[in-house]
């Protein structure tokens, strides 16, 4: 297999690029992003779909097995790895897309995504220094945020909904919609992390006092009713069962502990605490544990993401205030829920440098807002004089 195998796949790969721009500039406007900004952040995500297609064509991909199941026309009303092959179906068999062409179509999901993470950070730094607003923006080019979400596969679409999802909790009231259908992406291609996503969203919906009480009554009413309908769904989609006890889920979890065991990126978290299970997923490997060019690129993310961890942490513990509006209730739950869930089944590190940008997103926000302090308006001046243009009353005259 190649990147591109005839002319009009060439000419397919090219309309399917073209169409990215456009609708990421589309998406980068609605977002308040620059033209020019916007077209960066489209340009640097394909990058990274171009490098990927040609390491998924030298070392295997997941990417590739859907490339063909798609070329041979396999079409499932389903979930998960299911709605993938099917999504890329519609497009391979109906554009005559290469596998270039069809991580180019997936590469638009995830660089939508990328502009609503790009968007939120912007927002949580708009009034802060230069430093801080240059640091967000070099969080928003890590590498690993673009090489895992700019190919064929769930990622991209799940970071999309991540980073929409992130987007709409500053202004919920008014993004809803687009919240509601940024969930039901994830419910497409992960249903397990969909259902968190409710349940956090149902959590910090009933606990805000800023919502009157028969309001707070309705939306949880309808938000436990969507909890209740999908949890039984998640638990059969992760191999469960709808009625799963205690016993059931801590025989599943031990289970996944020994799934992906093999490998060098492998780790025994079957005999880890739970805080070294957070640790582990979400800041290993560290620059001095890679054995490899994509582990070291992947390692010096996990730097940054755990100095701004600890600089966060710090400021949390001096109460510092966040500078920036947003549903903090359900960006905390969601994040934390998911690290946990995934911390405690996840045995593989390089699974865990692509899943966790699904959550990171959102803790990264929580923490640059906690950051920097917000820029000194300048003073308005009082003048002491008597305005010109005053109408002077009978009281001045005389």
């Amino acid at each position: 297999m190649s990147l591109i195998d005839s002319p009009i796949q060439l000419a397919s790969t090219l309309l399917v690029f073209l169409a990215g721009l456009f609708i990421s500039l589309s998406v980068g406007k609605r977002l308040g992003i620059p033209v020019r900004r916007a077209f960066a952040l489209y340009i640097w995500h394909s990058l990274f779909c171009i490098v990927y297609t040609l390491y998924a064509l030298t070392n295997g991909a997941d990417a590739l097995v859907y490339y063909l199941k798609a070329s041979n026309g396999e079409f499932m009303l389903a979930v998960g790895t299911d709605a993938i092959v099917s999504i890329a179906t519609i497009f391979v068999t109906g554009l005559n897309l290469s596998f270039l062409g069809a991580c180019l179509l997936f590469n638009i999901f995830g660089s939508i995504g990328l502009l609503a993470f790009d968007a939120s950070l912007r927002a949580a730094t708009a009034d802060k220094s230069r430093l801080m607003r240059r640091f967000a923006t070099m969080v928003v080019f890590l590498p690993s945020i673009s090489f895992w979400t700019a190919a064929l596969g769930k990622d991209s679409l799940a970071f999309m909904s991540a980073g929409l999802v992130l987007w709409c909790a500053m202004d919920m009231r008014r993004r809803m919609l687009i919240m509601a259908c940024s969930i039901g992406i994830m419910l497409v291609v992960r249903p397990h992390i969909a259902g968190t996503m409710i349940i956090a969203l149902t959590a910090s919906i009933v606990v805000q006092g800023r919502i009157p009480l028969p309001q707070r009554l309705m939306l949880g009413g309808v938000a436990l009713a969507a909890t209740a309908a999908m949890i039984p769904f998640a638990l059969n989609y992760a191999g469960v069962g709808e009625g799963a006890g205690t016993d059931e889920l801590m025989s599943y979890v031990e289970k996944r502990q020994s799934y992906n065991t093999q490998g060098g990126s492998s780790i025994d978290i079957a005999s880890m605490s739970l805080p070294l299970q957070l640790y582990s997923y979400l800041f290993r490997p560290l620059p001095f544990e890679a054995r490899s060019v994509f582990a070291l690129a992947a390692s010096l993310d996990n730097a940054v993401l755990l100095f701004l961890f600890i600089a966060g942490g710090i400021k949390m513990l001096k109460r510092g205030k966040y500078t920036v509006e947003s549903n903090r209730t359900f960006l905390w739950l969601y994040s934390l829920l998911t690290w946990i869930i995934l911390a405690m089944t996840t045995a593989n590190l390089g699974i865990s440098v692509r899943q966790k940008w699904m959550f990171a997103p959102m803790l990264i926000f929580l923490f640059i807002s906690l950051l920097g302090k917000l820029r000194r308006q300048p003073a308005v001046r009082r003048s002491t004089r008597p305005s010109s243009h005053i109408i002077p009353t009978k009281e001045t005259v005389s």
